[in-house]
Formats: C-alpha cells, structure tokens, sequence
C-alpha cells in the first residue's frame, strides 16, 4: 500500500513542478505539505469500517505498532 502511495505521491509532484515541497511526509497535500489529522483520521475510519475491524485504531497507533517491531527485530533504542 505504501509503494502504491508513494507512486501516487510522486506522480503528484511531478504535476505539480517546483510548488511541490518534499518534506517526506507520509500523508502530504497536494502541494506536499503535511494533510491535517482530521481529513487522514476520518479516511481510516472509513477503511477501517471498510474493511470491518471493529477496533479503535488512530494514525498514531500505527507509531507504537511500528516502534514495537523494531524492537522485536533487534533495533537498538539509540536507533528507533
């Protein structure tokens, strides 16, 4: 999904030439400014709803999950 986003992204900025500001944010505006929380919480609801998980999941849970595989995989905290 994020090799298809990043696609999407990239397909984006070249349209939008030099206005494009590459900040390296995940969920980015079409000009590349960060999207506001609420329009990315209210899309993964509607995914999550989607895809009938009845769990409270916010953006920010996807943080601890991530942190929580480095660790498992070795990661040193120095790292993450």
């Amino acid at each position: 999904m994020f090799k298809k986003h990043g696609l999407k992204q990239s397909e984006i900025r070249l349209k939008s030439g030099v206005v494009y500001q590459d900040n390296g944010f995940i969920f980015a505006r079409e000009d590349g400014h960060p999207q506001l929380r609420k329009i990315v919480e209210t899309r993964l609801k509607r995914l999550l709803k989607k895809a009938g998980i009845n769990k409270n999941i916010t953006p920010h849970s996807f943080r601890h999950t991530h942190t929580s595989l480095l660790i498992e995989a070795g990661v040193g905290i120095k790292e993450i």
